[in-house]
């Protein structure tokens, strides 16, 4: 019986990491899971149906060389109001998918820097949107240029498309208010995926970050699991059992409702998509974040490390 329970759970085991390697890599040709991997979009880098777009945060990266016909897209100008502190107009994202090429049959493939931080956030506003069929590169350029694969300096020039984009689904999106809210119920779980020192108040935020608050700490009553114990060593996501261990062992098994949050929303969107695409729990991404939260007046937090603004 012990044997046959032992080959059991390999099998399980065996049929998990494959079913996850499938969704990746596609079993007809099309990427058929939430994430592809470099394999799969090497293959499909003339498939006229696959739209593949950079979104970096490090200037000038896509310049110096990015996946054969990609196209770029600058998330601090493209994908927010550049005036009002939101994510961009409908009309306005409209106009960029248009200029993408993105059509209702398209698969887009977003990839960038920074552990996919940024291309998280444009598969976030993508979704709000409801642009279909949206893919995160796994592992992002990291994990490409370790791999070796083709680099090409040239813009590739895409035919416009006429796609018609939704009304903002928001229902994918969490105000000051809705956190404000959740912090008082046992209804809602809110996830806070900044480092530990974040958390704790010990600082205010990662070393060179400009966006700064004049209170450390976090949001009454969050957790803390940090994006970064999400993924494996060349930046792709851990396995699905692994990542429902990690969040299940914090208290989170997608039951409730979930908030995720960090400084100013991009890290926090690599966690919605892991929860809300791969684990398939209802997540919404709260953008305004800590820099939003900790500059409220008048709003709670707690702050173990007892840090307050300007005193070392």
């Amino acid at each position: 019986m012990k044997l046959k329970s032992i080959v059991a759970s390999a099998f399980a085991i065996a049929l998990g990491a494959a079913t996850f390697a499938g969704a990746a890599i596609g079993q007809t040709g099309s990427a058929s899971g939430p994430l592809v991997n470099g394999e799969w979009l090497e293959k499909n880098l003339n498939n006229p149906k696959v739209r593949i777009v950079e979104v970096s945060v490090d200037t000038g990266v896509f310049e110096r060389g990015h996946i054969p016909g990609a196209q770029n897209v600058v998330w601090h100008t493209d994908l927010v109001d550049t005036v009002r502190r939101d994510i961009a107009s409908k009309e306005k994202f409209q106009d960029l998918v248009r200029k993408l090429g993105v059509d209702q049959d398209s698969t887009v493939v977003l990839y960038g820097d920074n552990n996919n931080w940024f291309a998280a956030w444009g598969a976030w506003v993508f979704d709000i949107y409801g642009v279909k069929n949206v893919k995160l590169l796994d592992g992002g350029r990291k994990k490409w240029e370790a791999d070796k694969r083709p680099l090409d300096t040239r813009v590739t020039a895409v035919p416009a498309s006429k796609l018609t984009v939704s009304a903002p689904n928001e229902k994918l999106r969490a105000r000051l208010a809705d956190v404000r809210a959740a912090s008082d119920s046992k209804n809602v779980t809110i996830v806070d995926i900044r480092s530990a020192d974040e958390y704790s108040g010990k600082i205010f935020a990662p070393p060179g970050s400009q966006e700064l608050t004049v209170r450390a700490g976090h949001v009454p009553n969050a957790l803390n699991v940090p994006w970064s114990r999400a993924v494996a060593e060349d930046g792709t996501f851990k396995s699905p059992e692994e990542l429902k261990k990690l969040y299940a062992d914090a208290g989170i098994d997608g039951k409730k409702p979930i908030i995720v949050y960090c400084r100013i929303g991009e890290r926090s969107s690599h966690t919605w998509f892991l929860l809300s695409k791969i684990l398939g729990y209802d997540v919404k991404n709260y953008d305004g974040s800590w820099t939003e939260y900790g500059n409220s007046v008048g709003l709670p937090v707690v702050n173990v490390a007892g840090t307050v603004w300007g005193v070392k």
